[in-house]
C-alpha cells in the first residue's frame, strides 16, 4: 500500500524526468531483453536491436501507462483495467519490466533517487505489476 510519503515522492520523481520519459522507457524494455532475453519470445515481430524505432515507440507506450497510473495512485486497478485485460488474455506476457525501470530511473536520477525514492517506486512497480497480473489468476 503506497503511503501519502510515497505518492508524493512517485509524482515528484515524475515530473523530474517528464522530458526524459520517452528515453526511459526505451532504456528499460532494452535493459529488459539484456537482462531477461527469453522476453524477446514476445516480440517475434520486432527488430530489437537498441534504439529501434519499435523499441522505442514500445517504450512510449510503457511510459504513457505508466504515467496514467501514477496520475491514478489511488486506484491502479480501474486506471490500468483495459492493459490488465491486453496483458492476460491477448498478449499472455508477465510484466518484468519493473526492476529494470529502477535502474534506469536511479541512472536518470543520480543522487536525487534516494533509498525513500527507491522504495516508493519499488512500491509503485509492484502494485502496477500486480494489476497487470491479476487477470491471469
Amino acid at each position: 500500500m503506497l503511503t501519502a510519503e510515497d505518492k508524493k515522492l512517485i509524482l515528484q520523481v515524475w515530473e523530474k524526468i517528464a522530458n526524459q520519459q520517452d528515453d526511459c522507457g526505451r532504456e528499460a524494455l532494452e535493459r529488459m531483453f539484456c537482462v531477461y532475453p527469453q522476453t524477446k519470445t514476445y516480440f517475434p515481430h520486432f527488430d530489437l536491436n537498441p534504439g529501434s524505432d519499435q523499441v522505442r515507440s514500445h517504450g512510449k507506450k510503457v511510459v504513457a501507462a505508466l504515467s496514467n497510473a501514477v496520475k491514478n495512485l489511488d486506484n491502479l486497478s480501474q486506471a490500468l483495467s483495459e492493459l490488465s485485460n491486453l496483458h492476460a488474455y491477448n498478449l499472455r506476457v508477465d510484466p518484468l519490466l519493473s526492476q529494470c525501470f529502477q535502474v534506469v530511473l536511479a541512472a536518470h536520477l543520480g543522487k536525487d533517487y534516494t533509498p525513500e525514492v527507491h522504495a516508493a517506486f519499488d512500491k509503485f512497480l509492484s502494485a502496477v505489476a500486480a494489476v497487470l497480473a491479476e487477470k491471469y489468476r
